[in-house]
């Protein structure tokens, strides 16, 4: 399951987040910017930067470090990456802070004695998924967080739960969650097809926001053709462009190659790299995605 893209989608939809997950976040923690940024010489990619408004005084910058995996470097890469990039901002922020979220203790990287002053300390907060509580208790997008850990036997179940608290929302929140539930069930039984995982939750995924918007920009190319088979085309047509739009808008300008590689993909397959796309994190996952195809 590629937890990496999803805590990304997460934070991204809602930066707040993050201190959903603290015992005395910021007092001004509505006005942070989330933000995933790479340090060169070393090259360092941090997961998630969570910076203070520039309109205010100096601030304290928020790492956030998501692992599923046991590292036993963690700590020691953490607090590199940290302090590289504090030291190479010190006069935006006024101290920095780091969160590191683990689905359960059993993945901690086991000796973690060189680091007792930070870890002991007010400076580092380890963030144990499995320990946060019932998931039908939680704030919802904290729920969403724990989803990732559920079993599969009883996913669907907590899923189902998780969509019926949409009706409380607003609906831009609601389309929110919906398209978060839906990822990370998605992504959680890769081996199901996706009618299959559309009954599993009773929704239909091609609700969601990628589809609404191919199907309307389709709908609005085929009205202009008039005909069945120019409806197709204009369908097609309409696909392309917009994932040629959500690629360079992630990724800056596309090589002539990929463009044409994208333009000659079939309407089906259009619609899987639509979706596809929101995971990648650079122009080589995409060009990996066309090579399988």
């Amino acid at each position: 399951m590629r937890r990496d893209s999803i805590f990304y989608k997460l934070f991204q939809q809602s930066p707040t987040l993050l201190f959903q997950l603290l015992t005395t976040p910021p007092s001004n923690a509505d006005a942070y910017r989330f933000d995933s940024v790479a340090i060169k010489e070393p090259r360092f990619e941090i997961d998630g930067v969570f910076l203070p408004p520039e309109n205010q005084s100096a601030g304290v910058v928020y790492f956030c470090e998501v692992q599923f995996q046991t590292d036993e470097q963690l700590y020691e890469r953490v607090f590199a990456e940290s302090s590289l990039y504090f030291y190479r901002n010190r006069a935006r922020f006024s101290d920095w802070q780091a969160v590191i979220i683990y689905p359960s203790r059993n993945i901690e990287q086991s000796d973690i004695y060189p680091h007792r002053s930070l870890l002991n300390g007010e400076q580092v907060h380890r963030v144990y998924l499995d320990e946060l509580g019932d998931i039908r208790s939680l704030p919802i997008w904290v729920a969403l967080m724990v989803l990732t850990t559920v079993e599969e036997s009883q996913a669907p179940q907590e899923a189902r739960y998780l969509l019926s608290r949409t009706q409380e929302l607003t609906e831009q929140a609601s389309r929110a969650i919906i398209e978060m539930i839906t990822t990370i069930m998605v992504y959680k039984f890769e081996q199901l097809s996706r009618m299959e995982v559309e009954s599993m939750l009773g929704i239909t995924l091609k609700e969601t926001r990628v589809y609404r918007e191919i199907k309307e920009e389709g709908r609005e190319e085929g009205r202009e053709e008039g005909r069945e088979e120019g409806r197709e085309e204009g369908r097609e047509e309409a696909t392309v462009k917009l994932v040629i739009r959500q690629l360079t808008k992630r990724f800056g300008e596309l090589s002539q190659e990929m463009r044409s590689a994208i333009t000659g993909l079939p309407l089906s397959v259009l619609e899987d790299l639509s979706e596809a796309l929101l995971d990648f994190t650079s122009l080589a996952d995409l060009q990996t995605w066309l090579e399988r195809r």
